[in-house]
């Protein structure tokens, strides 16, 4: 089998259009690299399925709730929840920690889940918290957890939209938000 080699002049030289044409033949078939069509279809139907329907069935939930809550409530295994959900959390950001330091891609689902657990801690701190205490829940929230939210979801959005336009075959007349998934 000839195999024509470029030279480094030459790529170079090409355009990013003629780039983008070499990388595509070059890169390995969609049949090699994603998961079979059928399952691809029936995982993407099962997904939208539950997340459609899930949104559908939590409507009336809501209103349900909305009228039926009583304004006050005496919760058990009060300590356990908030010890829990803080365990949780300094493990979402421990993991982003350490995905940063190492430079990782996948750090983007981490911080993403740090920066929406952040924003959960502050709701909750500041609903949950007694007359005595509300002020100092949303002194804190203001503070520290919605700016630190926002730093983590707005990072890792940064991060995907470069990893999206970086890609080798990016088309740059299409925003990273509007890209289509290949499958």
């Amino acid at each position: 089998m000839a195999v024509d080699r470029l030279s480094e002049d030459e790529i170079q030289a090409m355009s990013d259009d003629e780039r983008r044409a070499l990388i595509s033949r070059l890169q390995l078939p969609p049949e090699r690299v994603l998961p079979r069509p059928e399952l691809v279809r029936i995982h993407r139907g099962v997904r939208l399925t539950l997340m459609v329907g899930g949104s559908l069935v939590l409507i009336p939930w809501i209103v349900y709730l909305a009228v039926t809550l009583p304004a006050d409530y005496q919760a058990r295994n009060w300590t356990l929840t908030w010890v829990g959900f803080d365990i949780l959390l300094v493990a979402m950001m421990a993991t982003t920690a350490y995905l940063g330091w190492k430079r990782r891609r996948l750090l983007i689902l981490p911080a993403f889940g740090t920066g929406l657990l952040l924003l959960v801690d502050a709701w909750f701190d500041v609903m949950t918290a007694g007359a005595d205490d509300v002020w100092l829940s949303v002194g804190i929230a203001l503070v520290g957890e919605l700016p630190l939210a926002a730093l983590q979801i707005s990072g890792a959005l940064l991060l995907f939209k470069f990893l999206t336009e970086a890609h080798p075959l990016a088309d740059p007349a299409v925003s990273a938000w509007r890209a289509q998934l290949p499958f």
